[in-house]
Parts: structure tokens; C-alpha cells; sequence
């Protein structure tokens, strides 16, 4: 396995995973120490309902495992969201997000060699999925296309959850007004170099996604990081009240050159069209109005961490060479404690 003489990042987001918790965190603690010169291990628990705070808090202990970064969440949020409370806590020259039960940490050196060689962003997809029913492959797949279609980037295969990003991508990122949403896509449509790896690993996990859950991020992704939806919805709009002009056109020149016409009938469609003709034009306004109050709005932050632990002993830090030695008294005072760094 290679070595990298750079300070990486790792991120896990769990819930719930108290009887593999602990095996999960070691290994990945054991395969980082070998990977690169200096690490750091940084797990968001998302509100888990069992023990695992506990054996976390533990992890951090003095005889626990170094390098170690928890940050446990009051509340349940979704992945995205949960993964960037770790991406912007994160202090290493790369970071890399992973799912510990879908990804394969062992794969982690082929997408450092590559970060290393100049790309911004490392993008890895296993081509074993976990199993899911046809309900949930079937949304999936139109929710791709979807946004292909809208965005031009096809989330699951050029932008998957497994990644190895650059500081300054991150940087990037929080400067955006939500950036725990644009996480998601804009490593690769911000322009960055980046490089999108392939691998066969059986999944750790055979736990199936929720729909309803994927259904509402794949909406507020669909929604929040692209205009075309709300585009869509204008120019309906547009063409509504085209259409219903160009037909109260039609029914004036039918009352004026047509001789037989029922009774009344003129007077119900330009009502009719004048009505649809209004309420197209004000949902074309709200449109607009709504696309940019959505490009200037920032709602706070999506989540608040509840506890927050740190490993007793922190690797990286014991490499520092510094020396305490007390300056020499001037004047009849007292000398003044100065540190020195080789």
C-alpha cells in the first residue's frame, strides 16, 4: 500500500450501528495509520437511538483510538447534511466522505494517488449496489435522468457519495449560502479537476434505503441546486397566458364575423380567458419572484450538534517539536516563558 505525506480527513456518518460500531472504527483507524503521515477520523453519529454515543464517547478515551472526531447530532437530518457537519470541521489537505456501509475504505489509495497527481475531486462508484426493491430503482433511475436532464451531471454515476475532496473545494463550498445542499453536486459542476473511479466491492450493508426518505432529498436536490423546475413552472406560465390571449382573440373575431352564435357564448369564454389569462401572469410573476428570493435566502444551519468528543491522544500533535525554556530576567523582572518550535 502506498504512503502519502499529507494530513487526510475521513468522515463517517452512522446511526444505529452499535453492534458493528466499534470493529467498523478500528479497522478504519488501522488502515488510515498505514495511508497517510498525519489523519484525522471524524464520525457524525445522526441521532442514534441505541448505545452508540456511548461506545463512541469510549473510543475517545485515553486507551481509545487516536485521531478521533465525534460529533453526535440532536436531531435526525439527511445524509448530505450529515456529512457536511464533518466536511467543514475537518482540518486535513484532503477529505474524503465515506459510508461505511456502502464504501470501501480500501479503495481510499487509488482516489489519494489520484488527488495528489492534481485532481480537486475524486470521485468513486461501486458498481455493486446494495439490493433494493423495483419501486425504489425504478424513482431512482427517473430522478437521475431527471437531473441529467436539468443539471447535466448524472448524480449516481459522475457525482456519487463516495469522495476525496481538496481543502480548496471545501473552501469553495462554504462560501456558498447552503452549502450542506450544494455539497451534493457542485464538486462536480464548479469546474474543479477531478477524476471519477470505478470499483467492485460487495457492500457491507444489505439495509435498504427508505423511498419516501429518497423521494424528499431527491425533491429538495431537484428543487435547490438547479433553476430549471421553477424555469419549467414560468414558462408554463408564459405560455398559459399566451394561449389564453390568442383565444380571447379567437372569440372576439368569432362574435364579430360569424353571424350564428349561441347566446352568451362570448361573453363566457372572454370571461373564462381573461380569468386564466390573469392567474397565468401572476404565477409567472410569483415564479420569478420565488427564483430569486431562493438565490438570496439562507435559512441558518440545518443541524446543531448535541456532544462533541476528541480523542485524549492526538497523534499529529505529538509530532510537533516544541520546547519550553524560560527567557532570561530584564530589568529585575522576571524571565517570561517562551516556546520555541524546531
Amino acid at each position: 500500500m502506498s504512503f502519502f505525506p499529507v494530513f487526510l480527513s475521513v468522515v463517517y456518518v452512522v446511526r444505529n450501528q452499535q453492534p458493528q460500531l466499534e470493529t467498523i472504527l478500528k479497522d478504519a483507524s488501522a488502515a488510515l495509520s498505514s495511508l497517510a503521515s498525519d489523519y484525522e477520523l471524524i464520525v457524525v453519529d445522526n441521532a442514534s437511538n441505541d448505545e452508540s454515543v456511548s461506545i463512541l464517547k469510549r473510543l475517545t478515551a485515553q486507551n481509545g483510538l487516536p485521531n478521533l472526531q465525534i460529533y453526535a447530532l440532536t436531531k435526525e437530518v439527511d445524509a448530505d447534511t450529515a456529512s457536511w457537519v464533518g466536511l467543514e470541521s475537518a482540518l486535513g489537505d484532503f477529505v474524503a466522505v465515506i459510508d461505511p456501509l456502502t464504501d470501501d475504505i480500501s479503495f481510499l489509495p487509488q482516489m489519494l494517488d489520484k488527488a495528489v497527481s492534481g485532481a480537486d475531486v475524486v470521485f468513486a462508484r461501486n458498481l455493486q449496489k446494495p439490493a433494493q426493491n423495483v419501486t425504489y430503482r425504478a424513482a431512482f433511475s427517473v430522478f437521475n435522468r431527471l437531473y441529467k436532464y436539468f443539471s447535466g451531471v448524472h448524480l449516481a454515476n459522475e457525482a456519487p457519495q463516495y469522495r476525496l475532496l481538496s481543502k480548496r473545494v471545501v473552501n469553495f463550498i462554504l462560501q456558498h449560502a447552503q452549502p450542506a445542499t450544494t455539497y451534493r453536486h457542485l464538486p462536480a459542476t464548479g469546474g474543479f479537476a477531478r477524476a471519477n473511479l470505478e470499483y467492485s466491492t460487495p457492500p457491507f450493508s444489505a439495509k435498504q434505503k427508505k423511498l419516501g426518505e429518497s423521494v424528499d432529498r431527491g425533491m429538495r436536490l431537484l428543487v435547490s441546486t438547479t433553476k430549471a423546475p421553477m424555469r419549467l413552472v414560468t414558462a408554463l406560465s408564459l405560455f398559459g397566458a399566451v394561449a389564453n390571449l390568442v383565444y380571447s382573440i379567437y372569440v372576439v373575431a368569432i362574435g364579430l364575423f360569424k353571424p350564428h352564435v349561441a347566446p352568451g357564448w362570448v361573453s363566457l369564454s372572454l370571461q373564462q380567458s381573461g380569468m386564466f389569462f390573469l392567474i397565468s401572469l401572476v404565477l409567472l410573476v410569483l415564479g420569478e419572484y420565488i427564483l430569486q428570493m431562493a438565490s438570496l435566502s439562507n435559512e441558518g444551519p440545518l443541524y446543531h450538534v448535541a456532544q462533541e468528543f476528541t480523542s485524549a491522544r492526538m497523534t499529529h500533535r505529538e509530532k510537533l517539536n516544541i520546547e519550553e525554556v524560560m527567557a532570561p530576567p530584564t530589568n529585575g523582572t522576571l524571565g517570561e516563558e517562551q516556546r520555541v518550535h524546531g
